[in-house]
């Protein structure tokens, strides 16, 4: 009988384990020197410590588990445990996030922060729900600039039938048509080859991936149009946050916003040396005025005003 309960309670405590102990795969499809990285690394060490090692979180980086439209469909269904991703992907599952997309919405990086972290922001993230993920915390992929093979863009008017890549989504197309590009929506990686074969002219992306992806070996013109805003939202798979228990969930969710405010200030301290540094690695840097841009968007406006409400776009361009 004795050893019948030794037995037993090797059991228990066998299955209380592993019923603690949990590997997260946390996934992004860019390489160690982004900055998507930099919010993983630090996920990492703050889940790991806190949690004492009951929570063990694996990085994979480089789209090695897909690219953002897979990881978001893995992590839908619980085969890819978390993740940092562009919010530009997510509008074809949770349409409300098209608003954050809109073009020169965002004044700099203290009005996005404030939007995002604010109501507006929660409120987006409880729409992921919806599509079976539990949104975290907004990290960034930042302010997006053009980069361009064939001419400096100083004006709307420079853009024209020059062949653009963009996110997968529908305001980014719609702004760069406005723009008078041909607005080419591609997976981030297929960007790399199609920018070397001369498949697309150009990209807009923040300086962080233009450095980080050496762009400037394919890409001679920089202009700094920051033009988009595009947040970073680290998300989980919700059928993973289920099996965590209220107090690692806790952990968890703190762990994300420290880690995104992290990655946002690196990305700030960072910037000003990447714009140096493309500089001396050739790249030929517009500032244009950006008023005419302004202008040339505004159909974007009038197009998606009646689906994301004029109140809500008036409330984030009116947040201070």
């Amino acid at each position: 009988m004795k050893r019948l309960l030794s037995v037993l309670m090797i059991v228990v405590f066998t299955l209380a384990g592993s019923a603690f102990a949990m590997e997260i795969k946390f996934a992004h499809v860019v390489n160690e020197k982004d900055a998507f990285h930099v919010a993983a690394l630090k996920f990492k060490e703050l889940v790991e410590s806190r949690t004492q090692g009951a929570l063990t979180v694996t990085i994979f980086p480089n789209a090695k588990l897909g690219d953002e439209r897979t990881l978001l469909e893995r992590m839908k269904m619980g085969i890819v445990d978390a993740g940092i991703i562009t919010s530009g992907p997510i509008i074809n599952f949770v349409p409300s996030f098209g608003v954050i997309d809109l073009p020169f919405l965002f004044r700099d990086p203290k009005h996005a922060y404030k939007v995002l972290d604010g109501g507006i922001g929660q409120k987006l993230m409880a729409d992921l729900e919806s599509q079976g993920w539990k949104g975290l915390a907004f990290g960034e992929r930042g302010f997006r600039n053009l980069t361009n093979s064939k001419r400096p863009v100083n004006t709307p008017n420079d853009i024209k039938g020059l062949k653009i890549r963009v996110m997968q989504n529908p305001v980014y197309v719609d702004s760069f048509k406005a723009l008078g590009a041909n607005a080419v929506p591609m997976a981030w990686t297929e960007v790399l080859t199609a920018l070397q074969q001369g498949t697309v002219d150009g990209q807009e992306n923040p300086l962080n991936v233009i450095m980080a992806f050496k762009l400037y070996e394919t890409q001679k013109y920089l202009s700094i149009t920051r033009h988009a805003y595009a947040p970073a939202p680290i998300i989980m798979s919700m059928s993973t946050w289920k099996k965590l228990t209220p107090a690692q969930q806790g952990i968890v969710k703190k762990a994300a916003q420290e880690a995104a405010e992290y990655e946002r200030a690196w990305d700030n301290r960072m910037e000003a040396g990447w714009l140096k540094e493309l500089k001396a690695k050739g790249m030929v840097v517009a500032s244009p005025n950006l008023n005419s841009f302004r202008k040339a968007v505004k159909p974007v406006y009038d197009q998606y005003t009646p689906k994301y409400g004029k109140g809500l776009i008036e409330s984030i361009q009116n947040t201070k």
